[in-house]
């Protein structure tokens, strides 16, 4: 047993993905219900981090019994590959984790009512479902069931216990952050086509072949800055959240990074998950600081 194995089957570093839609979602909601309650937003975001963290090492448990997660591949903490944990404790983690998610989330419940129970049941059905049984990832549904869980799912979630209702402006604002965090899950897949093939694993991307595939990461980073310029010349979100522009050149830089890649050297681009996370996480503390700018104006 080892504690930093446990730590670092989480992949704790992924986490800002549903730290930037849940705080979306919250702002937003605040925006709405004209008040807002900070100890709902940390039970919220405790519960979200739980079932990301869930989804991880339960993806890993089930990756190493497939073959898909060996010693030279990326993309998992390898945890179990380096023998940090064997894989019964790595599945007996998943489940505490999972269970915790259950547990606190009643809370919510309890304050917000049945509709965070079907809001829950999803977001548990397909954490536990990106890895087990006849897994959706393994047939080319990841990029879609990432866009929903980061995006909608976790924005309008956070924005339902904030106002207590569900709102067309906060589904189509949690637009972007799905479209950047499929774009991460796409440049992971462009850098595993090789690796996917050989372990019989379908993606988009090694469906799509390593060229189209590409142009699936170029038009989501794309729509991600489309969405908000349209919805700001729809005046359905203040001017400041033009400055979300400031991170084209991250943008770009990916883009040409992605661009230059080839199935048969991965590790050029082995870091494109951490670069693509880079660019969510800052496009969505400016947009989040948009919201708040909104509001205080």
């Amino acid at each position: 047993m080892s504690l930093k194995g446990y730590f670092q089957a989480v992949r704790a570093f992924s986490f800002t993905a549903t730290m930037v839609s849940i705080v979306l979602g919250a702002a937003l909601g605040a925006r709405e219900a004209g008040g807002f309650s900070w100890a709902l937003l940390a039970v919220t975001a405790i519960c979200a981090l739980l079932l990301h963290a869930g989804t991880n090492v339960l993806s890993d448990y089930f990756d190493f019994k497939k073959g898909v997660d060996t010693d030279y591949s990326f993309g998992s903490s390898k945890v179990i590959s380096e023998k940090l944990l064997t894989p019964k404790e790595v599945l007996i983690e998943a489940i505490v984790i999972f269970s915790a998610a259950v547990l606190l989330s009643l809370i919510l419940i309890a304050y917000r009512g049945w509709p965070i129970v079907a809001l829950g049941v999803i977001g548990l059905l397909a954490g536990v479902f990106y890895g087990w049984g006849p897994s959706y990832k393994y047939i080319a549904l990841g990029d879609l069931a990432v866009f929903v869980m980061f995006g909608p799912l976790m924005v309008l979630g956070s924005f339902y216990v904030q106002a207590q209702h569900f709102s067309v402006t906060a589904f189509i604002l949690s637009l972007p952050a799905g479209f950047l965090v499929a774009a991460i899950l796409v440049g992971n897949n462009i850098r595993d086509i090789k690796h996917d093939s050989e372990a019989r694993v379908k993606t988009v991307a090694n469906l799509l072949g390593p060229d189209k595939a590409k142009w699936e990461y170029y038009l989501l980073v794309a729509a991600a800055y489309c969405c908000v310029a349209a919805l700001t010349l729809a005046r359905m979100v203040p001017f400041w959240s033009l400055i979300v522009l400031v991170t084209l050149p991250i943008a770009f830089s990916n883009i040409r990074l992605i661009s230059h890649s080839s199935t048969d050297n991965p590790a050029a681009i082995a870091d494109v998950d951490v670069r693509t996370a880079k660019l969510h996480l800052i496009f969505g503390i400016l947009l989040i600081v948009s919201v708040l700018i909104g509001m205080a104006i």
